[in-house]
């Protein structure tokens, strides 16, 4: 990544001007680009611009293995009981999309890895609490391994 994309990610994410930058993510036609910004992404800020990052179609799956972990779908995983009473109600409908989208292994590109770093005791513990969990979820997506910067 050269110096002008980091100077456009760092841009977004220091905007005040919501609409300018969820109108720029959803023409970013970069997967590594959406993977940097959501990976420096202050997820204290809500779920409109992860859900546009999520709905753009250049959106690698290790993009939205991450957005799914960064944003605590350790919690859904951990217990879905606990995750159903949440009042998040945003943070809730962004996981379900997400879960979705994971599960369906629908995204066009799968070519930027992410490892959710769960130890072999949190992968048992997930597992032996619910079979059922996909190993998508938990495990290290394919694709190229990457550095972020810290922007």
């Amino acid at each position: 990544m050269d110096e002008k994309d980091i100077i456009f990610i760092e841009q977004l994410l220091y905007s005040t001007d919501k609409d300018y930058v969820l109108n720029q993510l959803k023409n970013i036609d970069k997967p590594l680009l959406l993977h940097y910004f959501a990976a420096n992404y202050n997820w204290n800020s809500g779920f409109e611009a992860p859900t546009v990052i999520l709905e753009n179609e250049n959106c690698d799956l290790g993009t939205g293995l991450l957005m799914f972990h960064y944003a605590d779908g350790y919690r859904l995983l951990e217990s879905s009981d606990e995750f159903s009473s949440s009042s998040l109600m945003e943070w809730k409908g962004f996981l379900r999309k997400i879960y979705n989208k994971l599960l369906n292994l629908d995204f066009q590109s799968q070519n930027i890895s992410f490892d959710p770093e769960l130890s072999k005791i949190q992968k048992y513990k997930l597992k032996k609490n619910n079979p059922e969990i996909p190993d998508v979820l938990i495990s290290k997506s394919p694709g190229e391994e990457i550095d972020i910067p810290k922007i």
